[in-house]
């Protein structure tokens, strides 16, 4: 059952919306940097920030000052008067905090993958929204506005007849990344779902963007889905994958990728149209249509900031860009991936190490990857001698 956004009370003027971040390492540094552009701003104010080993004065970027730290939460939250909470820790940890701070009031900027199972999905987002607080799922591809055109030249017909879509991603990851953290490459921890994979994370966006472009978000929209999910590195997870999603619509959608490329590239979704193809590079807010009876077209475009959109939704009512209700068929797709087979473990003679950059590499991998996003063929479909389909075409678990 669908539970609707709950309307937020608008915020009062002031100095900047207060915030805390939860996870200020790793990737949670872009978000210290982001949270200082928008608070030279007078956007927001970063009021606290919860790390189980506080930062260092040298960690904080200048300009932030020296707010608050704690490694609890709620009480980090409580001291703060924050009113908003940024969430961008271990994945089995972002169902509890973000219920914690919806308990307090507290609207959630929280990190993709918003959580590793449907089931801990429906709990925080039927949590969040019975807490009546807003939250937003940090997917930043959907704040491009690439988004809207390329969805008005579908609309158009500036390529005919959609027949699906598909996203590649080739990436390059060095086996320390593998090392980064506990649960980095990890299925499950502890009897915890994880599900740390090149689709569920690094290459998530790939996932989002394209169900976003197929007009695919909740979950209905999903009527079955077929994994292949294999590594190279020593590791639980995936680290080169494919999925086709079965839509109610009746186009496909899929997504293959890699973080064992050999000359890794931007990642990209593709529209497929009977009169051409639209080929959106997320990452760059680029777009290339291509179409009969025409020459390339190319465009660039601008985005919008999925924190600064949250506090524009709090003050003056805008509409959040991607509500948990926006990537509830995201989570079909990493529930699939959570209840497959255990990805299969690539033999010596798939891949080999790079001299020099400590990391393994999948020859040939690159075009097996673009060639999916291109024919919307499973690897296995594609001829890779590795591949092993574990398909679950006519239901997706829940």
């Amino acid at each position: 059952m669908n539970t609707p956004e709950p309307m937020s009370t608008p915020e009062p003027a002031g100095a900047g919306v207060p915030v805390v971040l939860a996870g200020a390492r790793g990737h949670g540094r872009w978000h210290l940097d982001n949270i200082r552009r928008l608070q030279d701003k007078g956007i927001v104010r970063l009021a606290g920030i919860c790390e189980l080993t506080p930062l260092t004065p040298d960690e904080i970027p200048q300009g932030l000052g020296a707010p608050e730290q704690s490694a609890d939460f709620g009480a980090l939250l409580d001291a703060t008067g924050a009113r908003i909470a940024v969430v961008c820790t271990p994945i089995p940890t972002h169902t509890d905090l973000a219920l914690t701070a919806a308990r307090k009031g507290v609207h959630l900027l929280l990190e993709k993958p918003p959580t590793p199972s449907y089931a801990e999905f429906r709990r925080m987002a039927d949590g969040v929204a019975e807490a009546g607080v807003a939250c937003q799922i940090g997917f930043q591809s959907l704040g491009s506005h690439a988004l809207p055109a390329v969805r008005e030249m579908i609309g158009d017909g500036a390529i005919g007849e959609i027949s699906g879509v598909g996203g590649a991603g080739a990436w390059a990851r060095p086996e320390a990344y593998f090392r980064r953290a506990p649960w980095a490459g990890k299925r499950r921890m502890n009897g915890v779902d994880v599900i740390d994979g090149a689709l569920t994370n690094p290459l998530a966006h790939a996932v989002a963007t394209a169900l976003a472009l197929a007009d695919v978000t909740r979950a209905e929209d999903v009527t079955g889905i077929e994994t292949e999910l294999a590594h190279a590195n020593a590791i639980e997870s995936d680290d080169t994958s494919c999925v086709r999603i079965t839509t109610a619509a009746g186009r496909p959608v899929v997504v293959a990728a890699t973080l064992c490329a050999e000359d890794p590239d931007d990642p990209y979704v593709v529209v497929h149209g009977s009169q051409g193809r639209i080929t959106f590079w997320y990452k760059q807010d680029r777009v290339l249509l291509q179409r009969g009876g025409h020459g390339p077209e190319e465009f660039e475009y601008g985005r919008t900031d999925l924190l600064e959109n949250l506090v524009d939704h709090l003050t003056d009512g805008t509409d959040l860009l991607v509500p948990p209700a926006a990537t509830e068929a995201f989570m079909r797709v990493v529930e699939a991936i959570r209840v497959a087979p255990d990805p299969l473990e690539l033999p010596d003679d798939a891949w080999h190490r790079l001299p020099g950059e400590d990391r393994r590499v999948v020859p040939g991998v690159d075009g097996l990857v673009a060639a999916a996003a291109d024919t919307l063929a499973l690897f296995s479909e594609l001829g890779a001698a590795w591949a092993s389909p574990t398909a679950h075409p006519k239901e997706v678990s829940t």
